[in-house]
């Protein structure tokens, strides 16, 4: 999903105040801007398919990674 930069965080405030949970809201944000496709495609033309297949996974990963060890330190 595509955010302008300034949005995503009222945005997320909005999910917050709908029960949305601070670890999947981090990792959001930090997976979002990485991640679009304006983002994506620059990464893509200057270092290539595979490496940019690598980097999406690996931004994914850590994403993930860090909401969910910030969900059980914040609770």
């Amino acid at each position: 999903m595509y955010f302008a930069m300034l949005t995503e965080v009222p945005i997320l405030q909005g999910l917050i105040g709908s029960g949305m949970g601070k670890g999947p809201a981090l990792a959001l944000l930090l997976a979002g801007p990485a991640l679009s496709l304006p983002s994506m495609l620059v990464i893509r033309s200057v270092i290539g398919t595979k490496k940019t297949a690598v980097y999406v996974c690996l931004v994914v990963v850590m994403a993930t990674i860090n909401g969910i060890i910030f969900g059980f330190i914040v609770k």
